[in-house]
């Protein structure tokens, strides 16, 4: 393979220990030994050492999650997050990437999201039109919230305009890159998108990032290409948080029992934990699932319910379990993604509602 001798140091330092199989959010609902991150290694190891990189093989580098529970358990140190990304950009280089990636792949150079649709829904238009065009801080959307949630992209509107803050959203938002990073890594076509964001987003002081997978990429992968940004990014969760502990929001307590499912990105990547407890217990109870923060269970996305609808389906309903058993009342989100695979198989007996939607409730 052409992958980098760091990625294949990667490749031949594991040494199949099963440290990893126990927290695969995907090898666990499953149960195929080929979605852990352990049997991953395996199959490119054999790869490595001339086995050819096959359709099936590479359908399995699409199975992972990304979600990086493997990483921090790795006893070696290793990541294995970093050699399945490049082992994806690998199949694209080789002509042996999956049809159905193929798809999204055109669908982000055609229409700037991954399912290949354009028109934003005609209530996200109208609370876009509200605002300001010459604001300094900018509210990033995200395509999932845009295109795939666009109830979360409305209230993430409304609750920055209860802080009667100046604030603005872009109706024609570029892509951040973060799909392309996604399915494609470090590719040329991953840098262009990237760069050609960073170009738009330039002009403003502060960047919101809606989405915890956009701030990783504002944050991590930009820097990584070697691209700059002006604007001070900020998570969605760090922002509000600070605008409730300025006062400037100030919602009061609910007769409700929250329980926060951590997006690995945020939680993981990022680094954030405290914040969107921190605004959980201004608006009511809390309780925790057995893992969550830094070991938290990734509950699915969008992007991979494309391709793998039912995993995705048993994905979440595993989380759903977890959040269950804590015996809160509200299961609470901060990814647009997670929030919709878990809304399609929510039980009736708890309800979901995203970070938004529960301070929304509190300023009524």
């Amino acid at each position: 393979m052409l992958i980098s001798e760091r990625d294949k140091k990667t490749i031949d330092a594991c040494r199949f220990c099963w440290m990893c199989r126990h927290v695969c959010p995907v090898g666990n609902v499953t149960g195929r030994e080929r979605n852990n991150a352990r049997a991953r290694a395996l199959s490119l190891s054999m790869v490595e050492r001339g086995v050819e990189l096959s359709k099936d093989i590479v359908a399995n580098v699409y199975e992972c999650a990304l979600c990086a529970a493997c990483t921090k358990e790795c006893a070696t140190g290793w990541d294995p997050v970093e050699f399945t990304k490049a082992v994806r950009l690998e199949a694209a280089m080789n002509g042996v990437t999956p049809d159905y990636i193929n798809k999204m792949i055109d669908n982000i150079e055609s229409t700037g999201n991954p399912y290949g649709q354009t028109e934003l829904s005609e209530e996200l238009k109208a609370e876009i039109e509200s605002l300001p065009k010459d604001a300094d801080t900018l509210l990033f959307l995200g395509v999932d919230a845009r295109i795939k949630s666009s109830r979360s992209a409305v209230n993430a509107i409304r609750l920055l305009k209860k802080a009667n803050i100046s604030f603005t959203v872009l109706m024609n938002e570029p892509d951040s890159g973060y799909a392309m990073d996604t399915l494609l890594g470090k590719a040329d076509e991953t840098k262009r998108i990237m760069t050609k964001a960073a170009g738009v987003l330039d002009k403003y002081k502060t960047i919101v990032a809606y989405d915890p997978a956009d701030a990783k990429v504002f944050l991590r992968e930009y820097k990584e290409w070697g691209i700059e940004l002006g604007a001070a990014v900020k998570t969605f969760t760090g922002f509000v948080n600070e605008l409730i502990q300025s006062g400037k929001l100030k919602p009061k307590k609910l007769n409700k029992t929250f329980v926060f499912q951590d997006p690995a990105v945020l939680a993981r990547d990022l680094e954030e934990t405290q914040e969107a407890r921190e605004i959980l217990a201004a608006c009511g109870e809390t309780k925790e699932m057995l893992l969550y923060g830094k070991d938290t269970v990734w509950a699915g996305n969008l992007i991979m319910n494309e391709y793998m609808p039912d995993v995705m389906k048993l994905t979440a309903k595993a989380r759903w379990e977890n959040a269950l058993s804590t015996q809160a009342e509200v299961l609470v989100t901060a990814s647009p993604s997670e929030y919709e695979v878990l809304s399609a198989v929510k039980p009736d007996n708890m309800e979901l509602l995203s970070i938004e939607e529960v301070v929304l409730r509190g300023l009524e």
